[in-house]
């Protein structure tokens, strides 16, 4: 997947892919009654109303403490505005945060999202998308409800948005020469995000502890290497690679074995989503290799030299051409 310019990647960069959408869902979407183009009409029209709230914070404040369902929306509109270019006061402001900190308990403390139905999902879905807007933050001020949050086994959903912000929230930090307040209450909050039982949290976990980096994450992730689940093992191998630990050659080997799947009709959603996601996968394990030679300035194992060579004719144009510039790096690092 291509890497998002100024931001670290979040685990959705690596696995699992998002699928594209099916001819079913697109032929919902458009062939409705006329009663229902008309809210959609009227949703549209509230998004472009968010959109003009523009930077102005005390409205996204006013707008998040009303009590009312739509209140994601407003939450989903922050973050963005966050990370897009009008964001660089914004998310450098700590009482803003703390602001978002504060709706982020209430909402908790409500014990809505705890329940079930329609109120709460959308409360889930509030609590997740102000995980994100807090990740977007560059102030140390953010992580403290992250790490609550990260913590929480009762609501996984909204624990696996607070793990992926805490990883963007880091990046955020240290490019503005900032750090965690409490560093070990982040990995402590990862670490046990990387024992839960739900897949998507470990996997997200195993990322987010590649990010932050250090010597207990990086045992964690050599350990995540044995993990059943594929999605958590390529997380592992990738954040050691970020760090230049041969551990992760195996794990790298193993994804780029991945088998292409063949070409299918138009109409086959699941096969396309196959294919990319083995491209997602192998253009990963490329980019891993990669991080490892940076790192080390060696030449990988002659077992990873063949693979790569292979995929150099792979019929993914992606891989194909991810797969040729490493072996030219690799080739020039060979010469020296």
């Amino acid at each position: 997947m291509t890497e998002q310019p100024r931001r670290v990647p979040g685990p959705a960069d690596s696995l699992p892919p998002v699928e594209p959408p099916s001819a079913g869902f697109l032929v919902q979407l458009f062939v409705v009654p006329l009663t229902i183009v008309a809210c959609g009409l009227f949703v549209v029209w509230g998004f472009y109303w968010l959109a003009q709230m523009g930077n102005d914070p005390e409205s996204y404040v006013r707008a998040l403490r009303r009590d009312n369902e739509g209140r994601w929306q407003v939450a989903l509109n922050f973050a963005n505005d966050l990370r897009g270019p009008g964001g660089a006061t914004l998310k450098n402001d700590p009482a803003l945060a703390g602001e978002l900190s504060g709706i982020l308990a209430d909402e908790v403390a409500s014990g809505r999202p705890a329940g079930s139905g329609h109120a709460a999902e959308q409360s889930r879905t509030l609590c997740a998308y102000l995980c994100r807007a807090l990740g977007e933050f560059a102030v140390p001020e953010a992580a403290e409800p992250l790490i609550a949050r990260a913590a929480d086994a009762a609501d996984p959903g909204t624990a696996q948005a607070a793990v992926e912000a805490l990883a963007v929230l880091s990046a955020n930090l240290a490019s503005a020469g900032r750090s965690f307040q409490e560093p070990d209450r982040v990995v402590a909050a990862l670490l046990a995000a990387s024992r839960s039982d739900v897949r998507p949290l470990r996997s997200a976990a195993a990322f987010t502890l590649g990010v932050i980096g250090g010597a207990t994450p990086l045992a964690r992730l050599r350990e995540l290497l044995d993990d059943g689940e594929d999605d958590v093992r390529f997380n592992a191998a990738i954040g050691l690679a970020r760090h230049g630990d041969a551990a992760a050659w195996d794990t790298l080997g193993e994804m780029l074995d991945a088998a292409d799947v063949a070409s299918a009709p138009a109409d086959d959603r699941r096969a396309a989503a196959e294919r990319y996601r083995r491209a997602m996968v192998v253009v990963n394990a490329l980019k891993g290799v990669g991080l490892i030679v940076d790192a080390t300035s060696a030449v990988p194992p002659e077992a990873i030299t063949r693979r790569i060579t292979a995929l150099v004719g792979d019929p993914v144009p992606d891989v194909r051409s991810a797969a040729t510039a490493l072996k030219r790096r690799i080739e020039r690092l060979d010469a020296a």
